[in-house]
């Protein structure tokens, strides 16, 4: 039973991670004009895409991190899709309420941390990211080795 808490703590702590140290090269990269409509904090179309391609990859390999710790059989993979859906729509509920506040227009050079917490994401972007992370996170789990009777 501690393993699998223990595998399920990693998994979200392995996708956290990645997803964080992925996206934030990912934007200074790009910087503020690319990664945002033009003098507002919606994302751009790229920024779209690059969510859409990235966020996966790091729900795969926290499904991969949870099943290489938990044991042989174990659920704990699943348990992890639940936290990552159960947590993916409670954050969905400010975007859908509408309850952030307005950042107000955009300016030109906005660092990292500001434009993670100003961003306006769209709600179907919201709602499909837990969904997707949860699958993910299931596909993850499934790429682990099996191991041997």
């Amino acid at each position: 039973m501690v393993r699998a808490v223990l595998a399920v703590v990693a998994g979200y702590v392995a996708m956290l991670l990645i997803i964080f140290c992925v996206f934030t090269v990912a934007y200074l990269l790009m910087g503020a004009d690319n990664a945002f409509r033009p003098g507002t904090y919606e994302p751009s179309p790229l920024w779209l895409v690059i969510n859409f391609v990235l966020a996966p990859i790091a729900a795969v390999c926290g499904g991969l991190v949870c099943a290489l710790i938990a044991r042989p059989g174990s659920w704990a993979h699943v348990s992890l899709a639940w936290v990552v859906l159960a947590l993916g729509l409670v954050m969905v509920l400010p975007v859908l309420t509408n309850s952030r506040p307005d950042p107000g227009p955009r300016t030109a050079d906005v660092p990292n941390l500001e434009a993670m917490t100003k961003a306006k994401q769209p709600v179907w972007v919201a709602v499909a990211n837990p969904i997707i992370g949860a699958a993910g996170v299931l596909l993850g789990a499934r790429l682990r080795a099996p191991t041997k009777p």
